[in-house]
């Protein structure tokens, strides 16, 4: 576990903490509310030893002077892209600042994952973070409210309920941001994960990351991941889409959406026998292959974060849907 100390500081005037869950089976997740990041996350593997599978940083300081900024975060106002930092709204055009090349990401360089949130320990398993975005934060009409959840079950399952409430209309994408390696952070890479994903489509990209707008059959591609495969396995296949994301780094339409909760992927480390399984009330799902890791960051355990030693499988509505009627809402 992580010294709480290392987190306990007071930034732009706000406290900063690191808070503790635990569930009956002694699994343990740690977040500071540091842009309610997932800071640790331990599980038992198939020899009962218990592994960090999330990546991060011991201490406030390594996430303040990190390259890689959404280690564990939560993300808004809007997770994702947003072309070239612009939507219409009732008739009336938004800028949002640029922080991804010309386009907007995970709700600009001040985000949700940058802000202090304030934090409720509730018991020994719930922690309720809340954050007021003004009129205007990061470009984004209306004042908005947001709550978020994290509860660890004793089935464990670690819970992550979203709810914000506005005073105008405006848009919203909220997802989280954990970089997962089921082997234990930084030890080696992800493509020996197993992946299964319940979708028929993909949304393909732009050479800027950028949905065009098309929902594409996985089919006889690299992305069909219904059935499980290695992520490896089809990774390096010469293939446009993948030359785009340097890898895996799109959206899937995932089946079955009617706004009700329900599983839509699984992973699973043969190594340490660890599976995870998402569960969602979302339309879509990014996964990231962790292609932009690049051994710049050192992380726990004096551990550098290389190239494809994560994943995330970041829940959300798809990327730039303002900018696409074809997309949900």
């Amino acid at each position: 576990m992580i010294d709480e100390n290392n987190f306990s500081a007071i930034v732009n005037g706000k406290k900063v903490s690191l808070f503790t869950l635990k569930n009956k089976n002694g699994m343990i997740v740690q977040i500071t509310n540091l842009g309610g990041r997932v800071v640790s996350l331990l599980v038992p593997d198939k020899n009962g030893q218990m592994k960090d599978v999330v990546l991060g940083y011991e201490s406030l300081e390594g996430y303040q002077n990190s390259n890689e900024v959404y280690f564990g975060a939560l993300i808004g106002r809007y997770g994702n892209r947003i072309a070239k930092g612009r939507f219409t709204l009732k008739g009336k055009e938004y800028k949002l600042p640029t922080n991804d090349g010309n386009n907007h990401l995970h709700g600009g360089p001040q985000g949700f994952h940058e802000v202090i949130w304030n934090a409720d320990q509730i018991d020994s398993q719930t922690l309720k973070l809340s954050y007021l975005s003004k009129d205007g934060e990061m470009g984004y009409p209306g004042i908005l409210q947001v709550e978020v959840t994290y509860k660890l079950l004793d089935d464990n399952q670690l819970k992550i309920g979203y709810n914000a409430k506005t005073d105008q209309t405006t848009i919203i994408n909220l997802t989280h941001h954990s970089f997962f390696n089921l082997n234990g952070a930084g030890n080696g890479k992800i493509t020996d994960h197993i992946l299964q994903i319940d979708a028929d489509q993909f949304t393909p990209i732009n050479s800027g990351l950028i949905p065009t707008g098309e929902l594409k059959n996985v089919k006889d591609t690299p992305f069909d991941f219904s059935k499980p495969v290695a992520i490896g396995k089809r990774i390096n296949k010469d293939n446009q889409q993948l030359e785009y994301g340097k890898g895996y780094d799109h959206n899937w339409v995932l089946n079955n959406w009617n706004d009700q909760n329900r599983k839509v992927a699984s992973i699973y480390s043969p190594k340490s026998g660890i599976k995870m399984e998402v569960f969602t009330n979302e339309p879509g799902m990014q996964f990231y292959s962790g292609n932009f890791l690049n051994g710049s960051d050192t992380g726990k355990g004096e551990k550098v974060y290389k190239y494809r030693t994560a994943f995330c499988l970041e829940t959300q509505h798809f990327p730039d849907s303002p900018n696409h009627n074809n997309f949900p809402s």
